[in-house]
């Protein structure tokens, strides 16, 4: 895997950086957490060599003067709303990152319940949260929020709202996704803490869009394409151009409420320390770019990855047209097609060989070799696909069956006939398994156990769309998967 992004020099900045802002208002900051904190794979796929948890590393450097607040809206308590990703509901996964938090040595404080108007199902959470000794407050709908500036600063608008306790000099602001209302918490919390006479700040951690790379940057383009379904579009700050002359981008939802919070801060202090969007930030991901090209490259895979998802969803009927339809424009801005994606066009060019008859799939190793596969009575296509990339990769002769025939018959019996399974091929999580029970004996399988490190970071695609299974199993092996949205026989 190239590597485009120094994460060492990350980590060292980035703190350092944060302390600053923390000094800069007497040592009482609400720092907003944007996107997801020890599991952030979007960003290590765009930036390579940036760890999904290099944002946690960060902040455990100055863990000894944080806290960490949660916040969920009681809109997503109601709906039972799921994280994508993980397949649990928000509510669930407050508790989750909480538990995480902790044992990483993180002081978490407390959970606001955001857009709070009486909702039963809140209540039941907050009290379910009492029983396990979890502090909790409600934050209030007001009406008009955020261009109602008279009423939201007012005692009926953030006067209105529970006083978060916290007692360390870094609060961090976190959620299980967007919409949870982290910015008005922040900004309640000032309002509460001036009434108390603290005069506290705030400033905005999101490591996208990077506000000192170009704006059609594919890293940026990058971000629109994840962010379709919210409608996010990245945009030149014009406060910052304004005030400074100088180019940053930001994002629509920023810029929009920037006016807003420039009222919000100069009713509550009587001056704003922010001269534009960009200003309020603490991101330092693009002075970290080691390899520009490489980071660009892997943000292109990334487009075309999350374009393929969206035609999976709308496969599955749960997608929409307008994010695939704002996808492929954003194609055109990255200046790509499907095709720049070398693993689409080669399992394409398989199926194509087999008449069309047969699923199959391809990877690209990092040396740029190709390798592909097409399912067979025994194997699906991403079984096939594993076998023949370790063969490749551990020096095995492709003509070798490191699975035996006798060996997959039987599990296949298992499948189908004393399990009720309708497809007796084996998945990829079965064919490692095996591959393992076979090791003990078979130097063949446990070389091939053993280059399985070495598919971290590499591109594969799959003309149908695979199992949840051959899904989670390429996921943990650090695979970028695609599929075309065609659903298996």
């Amino acid at each position: 895997m190239k590597y485009g992004f120094d994460n060492d020099k990350y980590v060292r900045i980035q703190s350092e950086h944060i302390k600053e802002r923390i000094a800069q208002f007497g040592n009482k900051l609400y720092l907003e957490l944007g996107g997801k904190l020890f599991d952030d794979h979007h960003a290590s796929r765009v930036l390579p060599g940036f760890q999904p948890d290099s944002k946690l590393k960060m902040l455990q450097q100055l863990k000894d003067s944080a806290e960490i607040v949660i916040v969920i809206s009681a809109v997503d308590i109601e709906k039972q709303k799921v994280r994508g990703d993980l397949g649990i509901t928000y509510d669930m996964d407050v508790l989750r990152l909480r538990e995480e938090f902790q044992r990483r040595g993180f002081v978490v404080s407390s959970v606001v319940i955001t857009h709070y108007n009486g909702q039963s199902s809140a209540d039941a959470y907050s009290q379910r949260l009492a029983r396990m000794g979890i502090q909790s407050y409600f934050h209030y709908t007001i009406e008009g929020y955020p261009s109602n500036v008279a009423l939201i600063d007012s005692e009926e608008g953030f006067g209105k709202n529970d006083y978060v306790k916290t007692t360390r000099p870094l609060v961090i602001v976190t959620a299980p996704g967007p919409g949870s209302g982290k910015m008005a918490v922040c900004l309640s919390q000032l309002y509460q803490e001036h009434q108390r006479g603290i005069e506290a700040g705030y400033a905005k951690f999101e490591t996208f869009p990077v506000w000192n790379l170009p704006l059609k940057h594919p890293v940026n383009i990058a971000y629109e394409a994840a962010t379709a379904d919210l409608n996010d579009v990245n945009m030149i700050d014009p406060f910052h151009y304004e005030a400074y002359g100088k180019i940053a981008i930001n994002y629509n939802r920023d810029i929009e409420i920037f006016p807003v919070l420039n009222a919000l801060f100069e009713g509550i202090y009587g001056k704003n320390p922010y001269k534009s969007p960009t200003d309020m930030g603490v991101n330092m991901v693009g002075f970290c770019i080691s390899d520009d090209e490489v980071c660009q490259d892997a943000s292109k895979n990334e487009i075309i990855r999350r374009y393929y998802t969206a035609l999976n969803h709308l496969a599955n009927g749960d997608g929409n047209d307008n994010e695939v339809s704002k996808i492929a424009l954003l194609f055109k801005q990255a200046n790509i097609n499907s095709a720049y994606r070398k693993t689409t066009v080669a399992a394409k060019e398989r199926k194509e060989q087999s008449l069309g008859s047969k699923a199959c799939a391809a990877i690209e190793l990092s040396d740029g070799t190709i390798i592909t596969s097409e399912e067979s009575t025994l194997l699906g296509p991403s079984a096939a696909l594993i076998l023949n990339a370790t063969k490749v990769l551990a020096g095995i002769d492709h003509s070798i069956k490191l699975i035996p025939q006798d060996l997959i018959e039987p599990i296949q019996k298992t499948k189908t006939e004393y399990l009720g399974g309708n497809n007796p091929r084996l998945h990829t999580d079965e064919v490692l398994v095996a591959l393992s029970v076979l090791s003990t004996h078979d130097e063949n399988c446990r070389k091939a156990l053993e280059s399985l490190p070495e598919l971290r970071g590499c591109q594969a695609h799959c003309t149908v769309m695979l199992s949840e299974v051959d899904r989670k199993i390429f996921k943990k092996l650090g695979v970028g998967l695609t599929c075309d949205p065609v659903k298996k026989r």
